[in-house]
């Protein structure tokens, strides 16, 4: 398969992050959260096939649409020289899961911003419509970028990268393989070995159900006053819990790498030890 387009942004000296952005999307659209670790991190953020400037899905990709996504993703951290923070959003945060449980030794921690849940093998007629009427209302980037200023409380940047994607979707992809694949949801994270941050709005209707969650690495907090886009609704409350989610997260892994007199950044598995539960963020944290 041809490679993928891939953004850099940060450090290349630093600890590799991989952000896997949303449907209809692309690397480009991460400017805040880019713009507020600033060297802090290694940021590889990829164009998912169909999305952005990486290539077009070929005929008998279509068919598989989601286990190539997978093996795209599971390639480029195949590739880094050490084991990565995974950050996917949507169906990003999907691909981000599977790609943990693909490659459990490779990925140290995992952040997921409402990830989408899984609904089948084949494209829903619904669903595929409404993405259809959604990039056809696109079409002038330039204009929808006024309405959302108007609408919502992203910044600008988010806004104009969030627009200037959308004419670069294979339209092909969201006809024909716009499908996510198994429907097993709350097992996939009872199967993970490497601490987990669900990022979520209140009454999110993709989150796993709580009472099914079965795994101390995951732990999840419901944001206030946000929607699907979490980070863009409440930015600074978005940083503040990724933030501290990773530097506890880092610290375990230091701390147990110590214990051994090596370290478990090298591809061990992860000692932290977290709490399968939901917490709401309080209101406070806004300042943050």
């Amino acid at each position: 398969m041809q490679p993928l387009t891939i953004h850099r942004y940060g450090s290349s000296g630093a600890r590799p992050v991989v952000l896997v952005h949303g449907l209809t999307e692309s690397g480009t659209t991460w400017p805040d959260l880019v713009h507020h670790w600033g060297h802090r991190w290694d940021v590889h953020a990829p164009d998912l096939r169909g999305h952005g400037h990486s290539p077009r899905f070929t005929e008998d990709e279509l068919a598989a649409a989601p286990a190539v996504l997978l093996a795209d993703l599971v390639a480029l951290v195949d590739a880094l020289p050490e084991p990565v923070v995974l950050v996917g959003h949507s169906l990003g945060g999907l691909l981000a899961l599977r790609a943990a449980l693909e490659r459990p030794q490779r990925v140290w921690a995992l952040v997921l911003e409402d990830p989408a849940k899984p609904a089948g093998s084949a494209p829903h007629p619904e669903f595929v419509a409404g993405i259809e009427e959604f990039l056809d209302s696109m079409a002038d980037p330039a204009e929808q970028v006024g309405r959302m200023l108007g609408e919502t409380t992203w910044s600008r940047a988010e806004v104009e990268a969030w627009a200037a994607c959308k004419p670069l979707v294979d339209r092909e992809y969201t006809r024909r393989g716009l499908f996510l694949g198994d429907v097993g949801w709350e097992e996939l994270f009872n199967r993970l070995t490497a601490p987990t941050l669900l990022v979520v709005p209140p009454g999110s209707d993709m989150a796993p159900r709580p009472e099914a969650l079965h795994n101390d690495l995951v732990r999840a907090a419901i944001v206030p006053d946000s929607g699907h886009c979490v980070r863009r609704d409440q930015p600074a409350r978005y940083h503040q819990i990724v933030d501290a989610f990773l530097a506890e997260a880092g610290y375990s892994l230091r701390a147990e790498g110590c214990s051994h007199g090596r370290s478990r950044l090298r591809g061990d598995s992860s000692p932290y030890t977290g709490k399968a539960t939901y917490s709401r963020v309080a209101s406070t944290q806004a300042s943050g």
